[in-house]
C-alpha cells in the first residue's frame, strides 16, 4: 500500500513542477532570428496571441450554413458512394446467383446420372428401357 501512495505522491508533484513551470504558459519553438515571445516574419504568421487562440475553436464551432454548392457537392459525394456500394452489391448478388445456379446444375446432374445407372441396375427387361 505505501507504494501506491508513493508513486502517487510523486506524480502528483511532478504536475504541480510541470504547471509551476513558466514553460507551460505557451509553447513555442525556439528560433535563432529572434525571441519566442515576439516573433517576427513568417513565425508571426504561425503563432497567434493567447486571447485569440483560446477563442479560435469557439469561433470555428459557430460556422454558418453551408452554401448550395458545398450542399450539392456533398450530395454528389453521397450519391456516388451509394452508387458504389450498389454495384458493389449487385456485383456480388450475380455471382453468388452464378454459382448457386451452377451447384444446383451439378447436382442435378449427379441425381439424373444415379438415377439412370439405377435403371439400368434394375431394369427386369419386361419394360424398354427409359432414355
Amino acid at each position: 500500500m505505501s507504494w501506491t501512495y508513493a508513486t502517487l505522491l510523486a506524480l502528483l508533484a511532478v504536475l504541480l513542477a510541470l504547471s509551476w513551470s513558466p514553460e507551460a504558459e505557451s509553447a513555442a519553438v525556439p528560433s535563432s532570428t529572434g525571441s519566442a515571445k515576439d516573433p517576427q516574419g513568417p513565425l508571426k504568421k504561425i503563432f497567434m496571441k493567447e486571447a485569440d487562440a483560446s477563442n479560435f475553436f469557439s469561433k470555428r464551432s459557430r460556422r454558418g450554413a453551408k452554401s448550395q454548392d458545398e450542399n450539392n457537392a456533398e450530395q454528389r459525394l453521397i450519391l456516388a458512394a451509394d452508387k458504389r456500394k450498389r454495384d458493389f452489391h449487385e456485383e456480388k448478388r450475380n455471382e453468388f446467383e452464378s454459382f448457386a445456379e451452377e451447384e444446383n446444375d451439378e447436382q442435378d446432374e449427379r441425381s439424373r446420372e444415379s438415377t439412370e445407372q439405377w435403371r439400368k441396375f434394375h431394369y427386369d427387361g419386361m419394360y424398354p428401357p427409359q432414355e
